[in-house]
């Protein structure tokens, strides 16, 4: 193999190759700072390379080989870092001019987490400017990321920029975030593979300041990585569960369950809001189907319970937390982050206090009727989104649109507000364009979704990474 080819490695493949030293680090990185510089210019989703920093680590990493130390299991495994995330010594912009010198001194739990198993972050990738937005990827600071499988449909988002610098190979693993389908979605989007974690799973902080968040931004939105293949995301997710003093939330769960009796049974919702599925959606999903089956899953058609009530307090809670401090936010974003933000608002109305403390009561009901659902039904099978693809900025156009975005993405919305695990995984293409699948768990149960996903995965051609289109 080439040098220039390193960049179309797995992770799994260049930490053996590093850790065996059958190639340095040093090679690894340079090869993927070449395939930076060749593709990105046409899909800007890499927002600032970290040459210098990658190169350096690589190079101790190396001699850390060298001297018969171990490098871990993602040694010499370069990432990239959606730019809401630090790593030390970088600014993180959240893709407002304003923050361009924001600089960390500290890495954030999940960045520290991939360095010890020798990963090295090779740069930051761009986002909606400060996450308001519902899937297009585009930044004041950055502009547009562009779909590399066709410029005229969104990548997704908000960890568009990771999902395309992973499909075209600019980084093995990209390290992104999900409050309701924000790594599902671009995964999908972009032909690559997606895992949002349980609450509590990975230890993370999100904090601006000194200051804590509110309630739904302690216990929705979580981190995780994106790859080409599920056998990569499992890689990652070894080396990102466990806890860290920064996060009181982040339980010490074993990264694998007991055996459940055979055969697992799984809840299939092809539909989940009755709204409708495009087709192509549809046979991605009985393909799915169909691969687990054959597997020895037991697949059933299933009802979500409570799923329009979970939507609804979804909007209520978080609107009613985020509404006071909308006045200081408005200031600091432009126009196209404001108007996804005022439809958003329009559509989930923030409450008043007494109805707010009932909601969080609401919440926990619904979680106990997925929990005693999944008792009988461990996995779930679904679409990430309905709708194959959108136009760029599509659903900010108007409060229809708005909704129409809201509806195909029910199912990513409601298993986030829930905060069990899920992995976004793909199915094929239809029309030259991707299309995925996602599988969700039981709480703590990301080695069930993994294991079926890798399933899903195997029965469909792997048609990344690849060059923009």
């Amino acid at each position: 193999m080439g040098d220039e080819r390193l960049w179309a490695c797995s992770a799994a493949e260049i930490a053996e190759l590093v850790g065996g030293k059958q190639v340095s680090a040093r090679e690894v990185v340079q090869a993927h700072l070449e395939r930076i510089e060749a593709v990105n210019p046409q899909v800007n989703a890499v927002t600032e390379v970290f040459a210098d920093t990658a190169a350096a680590d690589a190079a101790e990493l190396d001699a850390q080989l060298a001297r018969g130390e171990p490098g871990g299991a993602l040694a010499g495994v370069p990432f990239s870092v959606k730019d809401n995330t630090d790593v030390a010594g970088r600014a993180t912009t959240h893709g407002l001019p304003r923050f361009r010198e924001f600089v960390r001194a500290v890495d954030a739990p999940p960045v520290e987490r991939l360095r010890r198993a020798g990963a090295i972050p090779i740069g930051h990738t761009n986002l909606p400017t400060m996450t308001l937005r519902g899937m297009h990827t585009v930044s004041e600071l950055h502009g547009h990321t562009i779909n590399p499988w066709d410029r005229t449909k969104t990548p997704g988002g908000t960890s568009g920029g990771d999902a395309v610098a992973v499909a075209t190979g600019m980084a093995p693993v990209g390290l992104g975030n999900d409050s309701g389908g924000s790594l599902r979605n671009p995964a999908t989007f972009s032909g690559v593979c997606g895992l949002k974690p349980s609450t509590g799973r990975y230890p993370s902080d999100h904090r601006f300041g000194p200051d804590d968040p509110s309630l739904s931004s302690q216990v929705i939105p979580v981190d995780g990585p994106m790859a080409r293949t599920v056998a990569e995301l499992r890689l990652a997710h070894r080396a990102l569960v466990g806890t860290d003093a920064r996060d009181p939330r982040a339980v010490p769960v074993p990264v694998e369950g007991p055996e459940l009796e055979r055969p697992i049974k799984v809840g299939l919702v092809v539909d989940p809001t009755g709204g409708g599925v495009d087709p192509e959606v549809r046979e991605g999903l009985v393909g799915a189907a169909d691969a687990l089956a054959d597997a020895g899953y037991e697949v059933v058609e299933v009802e979500l319970p409570r799923l329009q009530e979970a939507l609804d307090t979804y909007g209520k809670m978080i609107m009613t937390e985020f509404a006071p401090g909308w006045p200081m936010i408005r200031e600091l974003v432009g126009p196209d982050a404001a108007r996804y933000m005022e439809l958003s608002m329009q559509e989930g109305a923030p409450v008043e206090l007494p109805e707010y403390l009932g909601l969080t009561g609401v919440r926990l009901g619904i979680q106990r009727a997925w929990a005693e659902l999944m008792e009988e039904f461990p996995l779930v099978l679904g679409p990430v989104s309905t709708r194959l693809s959108f136009e760029p900025e599509e659903e900010s156009r108007g409060l229809e649109e708005f909704r129409a975005y809201g509806r195909s993405m029910a199912l990513c919305t409601a298993s986030s507000f829930v905060g069990v695990p899920a992995v976004a995984v793909p199915a094929g293409t239809a029309s030259g364009f991707p299309r995925g699948a996602q599988v969700i768990g039981q709480m703590f149960r990301e080695d069930l979704c993994l294991d079926a996903a890798e399933v899903i995965q195997g029965a469909f051609e792997s048609s990344t990474p690849i060059d923009p289109r």
